[in-house]
């Protein structure tokens, strides 16, 4: 009787651990804002995991480009507790690595974040190779002189550059900064052109008429996100506009080198796999994604007055 009793409890444990382990695993998403290329990060990062067979069940919140919302979402993210928290862009990765110093019961949870230009400088991580406790994840840091001479194919006589971005945002600042170190080396002149909301996308670029040879918008969020106010203005005006983000090119901008964001997702998808199964986030360094693809939208470039050499169209990726 002993052994049968001993084996109806083993058997009713094994049960309890099959159904804990059936659970799905809360996740909780903060996104900065809507847009192309930060949506299909997301669409990136589920598909893997669905792909994977990992049943999760998602929070999802926005922040719509506001810095005191995404403060907010943390909060309340914090209080949920979650199994794991993936932040897309870093306003929101910033606030919900703050979350952790007033939240003990975050303690033992794990944090990705994703579309993070500089992990380093906006203090996600002490160190790419060994980030932390509890945060890594995935940089999409740009090679701007790459970005540079891309532009120079276009426009070998370029000497003014006018740079749109959110003087608020860390990565956008680190962005503006490092292509201005590849510029000095090229003879190239940046001219600012700084927002603080999308409110401010129109006229800050109507200030660069006149001013310029031509417009590039890095990979800022805010900026991005209204970037057909952007478009609207340089095709008035025929002043050419190039992006960082290629989903920017379908929307209207002449050119971009850049990351498959939706790649992207997926390559932070994996690392969340890999924590689940019980990797521990401080042994996994910050990865960076390499491969940059080229994107041409002739229609724009004839529409903003600049006409493309066959050569160049030859090379592109991807023809919009």
């Amino acid at each position: 009787m002993k052994k049968i009793a001993k084996t109806i409890v083993l058997t009713a444990l094994l049960a309890f651990a099959a159904n804990v382990n059936a659970q799905p695993v809360k996740i909780a998403v903060s996104q900065f804002v809507e847009h192309p290329a930060l949506n299909a990060v997301l669409k990136g990062f589920k598909d893997d995991l669905a792909e994977n067979a990992v049943e999760v069940e998602y929070k999802e919140y926005n922040a719509h480009g506001n810095m005191g919302t995404a403060s907010q979402i943390a909060t309340q993210i914090a209080s949920d507790a979650p199994d794991m928290i993936v932040a897309i862009a870093t306003p929101n990765a910033q606030a919900c690595a703050k979350a952790y110093d007033k939240a003990p019961q975050l303690a033992h949870t794990p944090m990705l974040f994703t579309a993070i230009t500089d992990p380093l400088a906006a203090g996600l991580v002490k160190d790419y190779k060994h980030p932390g406790p509890n945060i890594t994840g995935v940089s999409n840091q740009m090679p701007m002189d790459k970005h540079l001479d891309m532009l120079r194919r276009f426009l070998p006589g370029l000497k003014k550059l006018g740079v749109m971005y959110n003087a608020g945002e860390v990565n956008s600042v680190s962005n503006v900064k490092r292509l201005k170190a590849a510029a000095i080396e090229r003879d190239i002149t940046i001219i600012d052109a700084p927002v603080t909301n999308s409110a401010d996308v129109y006229q800050a670029a109507q200030s660069l008429v006149g001013k310029v040879d031509a417009v590039y918008v890095p990979t800022d969020n805010t900026v991005v996100s209204s970037l057909e106010a952007v478009v609207k203005v340089c095709e008035r005006t025929k002043l050419p506009l190039f992006s960082a983000d290629t989903d920017s090119v379908e929307r209207g901008a002449i050119a971009a080198m850049g990351f498959d964001y939706y790649l992207h997702g997926k390559q932070t998808g994996a690392m969340a796999r890999k924590i689940l199964a019980g990797t521990s986030p401080a042994a996994l360094p910050v990865e960076f994604q390499k491969d940059l693809t080229f994107h041409i939208n002739p229609k724009a470039a004839e529409r903003m007055g600049l006409v493309i050499d066959q050569a160049i169209l030859d090379s592109a990726d991807t023809l919009h």
